[in-house]
C-alpha cells in the first residue's frame, strides 16, 4: 500500500469511527522547533540525564541544578507555536470527527492550535506551585524570578518553587486516569509523533480497540496496529485534511 492509499485508507477509518481518540507524543511538536527526547544525535536526552537532573529526587537534592542543568531547556517554550499537525487536530474535533487529545507533550500547542478537550498526562508548563505551602504561581511569573537569578525560584514562604509537570518519581496526574476512561470509550486511537515507549503513557494504546500510528520511526506497536504511516504528523495530517474534505 503507497503513501496515498493509506491517506486514504487513515480518512475512511476516522469517517467511520464513532469515537475517535488522538494520542500524541513529541513527535507532533517537532516540526514547531521543539527537540524531541530520543531521536538519535538531537535528542534531549543525548545531552542531559533525566533521572539526574528532572527527577523529583534531583529537584529536593539539588534545586539549584534541576533549574540550571535540566528545566533551562524548557524556559522558552511559551514562544513557540502550533504547526499544522496541531491545528489539524484542532480542526478535526471542530468538525466532530475527534473527541479528544491525549497528549504527553507539556507545551501546551495543542490548546493554540485550537483543540478544546486536551488531557496533559505529563503535566503542562502554564502554572507551578510552591512545594511547602502549595501557593500557585504562573509560568511566568517563575520564569522572571529565575531570568532575574533567584535559582531555584522561591515562593514567599521560602519554599522552592516547581513547575506542574510530571517529573520522573511523580506520580500520574488525574488527566493520565481521564485518558484510560476516555480510550476505553473510543472506537479508535490515532496515535501522532510517540513512539510508545513512555511508560505508564504507552500502556494506552493496549486498552484501544483499534489504532492508527503516524509517527516517523517504528515503534513497538507497529504490528498491532490497523494502519501505520511512517512520516512527519505535519504532512499525514495536513493531507489527511485534505482528503476528508475531498470527500
Amino acid at each position: 500500500m503507497d503513501y496515498t492509499q493509506r491517506i486514504i485508507q487513515l480518512a475512511k477509518l476516522i469517517r467511520s469511527a464513532k469515537r475517535v481518540v488522538a494520542f500524541t507524543g513529541a513527535g507532533i511538536s517537532t516540526e514547531s522547533g521543539i527537540p524531541d527526547f530520543r531521536s538519535k544525535g538531537t535528542g534531549l536526552w543525548e545531552k542531559v540525564d533525566p533521572v539526574a537532573v528532572l527527577s523529583v529526587k534531583a529537584l529536593k537534592r539539588n534545586p539549584q541544578r534541576f533549574y540550571q542543568d535540566g528545566f533551562v531547556h524548557f524556559l522558552n517554550l511559551e514562544s513557540i507555536k502550533p504547526n499544522s499537525g496541531h491545528k489539524v487536530l484542532g480542526w478535526l474535533e471542530q468538525k466532530k470527527l475527534l473527541a479528544s487529545v491525549i497528549t504527553q507533550n507539556i507545551d501546551g500547542l495543542h490548546q493554540k492550535a485550537g483543540s478544546q478537550r486536551v488531557l496533559e498526562v505529563h503535566g503542562h508548563l502554564r502554572t507551578g506551585h510552591c512545594m511547602r505551602c502549595q501557593k500557585k504561581y504562573k509560568m511566568f511569573d517563575i520564569r522572571k524570578l529565575i531570568e532575574s537569578g533567584t535559582i531555584p525560584p522561591m515562593c514567599s514562604c521560602g519554599g522552592v518553587l516547581r513547575p506542574d509537570v510530571t517529573l520522573f518519581g511523580d506520580p500520574m496526574p488525574r488527566d493520565f486516569w481521564s485518558a484510560i476512561s476516555e480510550v476505553e470509550q473510543s472506537d479508535l486511537l490515532l496515535v501522532v509523533g510517540s513512539s510508545l515507549t513512555v511508560s505508564p503513557a504507552n500502556s494506552l494504546a493496549n486498552i484501544a480497540k483499534r489504532v492508527a500510528i503516524i509517527n516517523l520511526e517504528i515503534t513497538s506497536f507497529d504490528h498491532q496496529a490497523e494502519l501505520v504511516i511512517r512520516e512527519k504528523a505535519g504532512k499525514v495530517l495536513s493531507d489527511l485534511r485534505s482528503e476528508i474534505e475531498r470527500q
